[in-house]
């Protein structure tokens, strides 16, 4: 099956969810047509057993030919035996319409998240955006088919009854057009009678759950204190509140229950009653067979129409999630690259030319005025107070945000005039936490790479200083990291991010805060590793601690978004300026 492209990331422009939903269904309608009228046909022996029912009582009471007995008998056979391939179909058409159409829109969402910039990733959490993938799509795969199999159902029984009912009994048609609907609003009414107390008990039974947490989470507190009788006093009394509601909830389902059963009936017994009155005085021409079919049809209709009316809520849901989807397929930040020149190739030369970057709704720019010249192959070390505007930087470098004044040059061209994924090929970041996926050591450094040789893979693994540890795993190079890398330690982890990014030769380096999180041992082989992984490169450095960032070539001081003084090391420590006094800071 063909995904899309990303193409219904486009089509979505905020229109009604209902509109949203039938576009999605769009590649499969003819299977969906083809489903109802498939469905139609398998669900013709519930709308038809009230007649059936009808000619074979006729038979018995009027005495009529014994052949229609076995006539009707037989068509409802037939019908009945037909169920199973014609139910098979209308699964295969309808649930795989609904599958598919599942999928398609879980695609169209990978493919716009891939679109949308690093500053929605920010502001949206990747629970969300995982949340509205699998959780939002699954509901609105539930609505469809719960709408479908349950209203198509209603609407077949409805359908077919009030065509036969107008066939053999028409006189009796304007009744049950105004009876059964009424009925049902009656029952569906006092059912929305429950609601607020369902309400109230499910909020009780969150308060629970609050309460449980909370109590669990304080344990060492409260055993440390002597307070398991406090504890557990709070909990009873939420405990006590749940029962009440329950049984307040309980007897109120039992009461409306009740009610709605004894209105329905009682309806359906005038509706008997009725039409057997007709018959009896034979005001119409009324059948005792008829009598029995319009009393059933009367409950059927009725449930029918009733189920109609109690499937707003489960549509409702799902359009809900029609529209939750649609803030992601409609999100408007996203990095443009279409029609922009590709880069081919990278020496490594960047100029800044009065950068500045202001965040949507901040007060102040992140970063302004930032004027720098970077030579290929030069180490440029950022350094600063948290907020200086370090990351920023780093960010306008990878290009995950662009520039709100100046200009970012790239070998001499504007990178707002390039094709930032192909400028990516040629870029390697190393983050302060290493993201690793749940497979083995190789594919994690290999990924997005095909048909690596081996020998490879174990010579950016032995620049990495990683065969150290990987030699004494069991599976070597095929060892599952597991999620995360959890198997693994931070050291490590950062380890085989190094690898990943030495294997990848790129020409421009991103380092973020590589070594802030590891111990002496494991810092001091990422920092030979590291070594390693500079050398003809670009690279730009963030650091916390200093003194991994003396070899830079120069060492830019940052203070509220601006430069406050760049030089060497040796340099800055003798004009005694701000890098000084971080310097002394951290000695101290």
């Amino acid at each position: 099956m063909a995904l899309p492209d990303g193409s219904l990331s486009h089509r979505y422009r905020g229109e009604h969810p209902v509109r949203t939903l039938l576009f999605l269904f769009r590649p499969d309608r003819a299977r969906v047509l083809g489903a109802v009228g498939v469905f139609f046909a398998k669900h013709a022996p519930v709308w038809l057993l009230p007649l059936i029912t009808a000619n074979i009582v006729d038979v018995v009471v009027k005495h009529r030919d014994v052949s229609v007995l076995w006539w009707n008998s037989a068509v409802l056979l037939v019908i009945l035996l037909l169920n199973l391939p014609l139910h098979m179909l209308y699964v295969q058409w309808m649930h795989g319409s609904i599958r598919r159409m599942g999928t398609r829109l879980r695609s169209a969402l990978c493919h716009r998240m891939q679109q949308l910039s690093i500053g929605y990733h920010s502001r949206v959490s990747a629970g969300v955006l995982q949340a509205k993938v699998i959780r939002d799509v699954e509901g609105i795969e539930t609505a469809s088919q719960q709408t479908a199999d349950n209203g198509l159902a209603a609407i077949a029984t409805l359908l077919g009854g009030l065509v036969v009912i107008a066939i053999q009994t028409p006189a009796f048609l304007p009744v049950f057009v105004v009876l059964v609907p009424a009925s049902a609003l009656l029952v569906v009414r006092l059912r929305e009678r429950l609601r607020s107390q369902n309400e109230s008990f499910r909020r009780e039974v969150e308060q629970l759950s609050s309460r449980i947490g909370e109590m669990t989470t304080l344990i060492p507190i409260t055993r440390a204190h002597g307070l398991e009788r406090t504890a557990l006093r709070r909990v009873d009394r939420t405990l006590g509140r749940v029962l009440d509601e329950g049984l307040r909830l309980d007897l109120l389902n039992g009461r409306f229950g009740s009610m709605s059963w004894i209105l329905l009936n009682a309806i359906g017994v005038g509706c008997l009653a009725g039409s057997a009155l007709v018959a009896y005085y034979g005001w119409m021409d009324v059948t005792p067979g008829a009598v029995v079919m319009l009393s059933a049809y009367f409950s059927s209709l009725t449930g029918s129409v009733t189920t109609l009316l109690t499937l707003t809520p489960q549509l409702g849901k799902g359009l809900a999630s029609v529209r939750s989807a649609g803030e992601v397929l409609q999100a408007p930040d996203l990095e443009e690259n279409s029609g922009k020149a590709d880069v081919a190739a990278v020496t490594g030369r960047i100029d800044f030319r009065g950068v500045g970057h202001s965040y949507p709704g901040a007060d102040a720019p992140s970063v302004t005025g930032f004027d720098l010249s970077v030579r290929p192959g030069e180490t440029i070390a950022l350094v600063g107070a948290s907020g200086a505007g370090k990351s920023t930087v780093l960010n306008l470098v990878i290009g995950f945000l662009r520039p709100t004044e100046g200009r970012i040059l790239l070998d001499g061209r504007d990178m707002e005039e390039l094709d930032l994924r192909s400028y990516r090929k040629f870029l390697s970041v190393v983050p302060q936490e290493s993201i690793l996926f749940e497979g083995s050591i190789r594919e994690n450094v290999t990924y997005g790479m095909k048909d690596v040789p081996e020998e490879t893979v174990l010579t950016a693994l032995r620049d990495a200083n990683a065969m150290e540890f990987i030699d004494r795993l069991p599976d070597g190079l095929d060892t599952v990291v597991g999620e995360r890398g959890a198997r693994l330690s931070g050291g490590q982890k950062q380890r085989l991010a190094i690898a990943r990014a030495l294997i990848r030769d790129p020409r421009i380096l991103i380092l973020d805060e590589a070594t802030s999180a590891l111990d002496s041992r494991s810092e001091a082989l990422v920092q030979q590793a590291l070594a390693r992984l500079v050398r003809g490169r670009t690279v730009f450095v963030v650091a916390h601690r200093l003194s991994t960032i003396r070899g830079a070539d120069r060492i830019v001081v940052m203070h509220d978004g601006r430069i406050a003084e760049i030089g060497s090391h040796t340099e800055l420590l003798r004009t005694g300026g701000p890098y000084a006094g971080l310097q002394a800071a951290q000695l101290a």
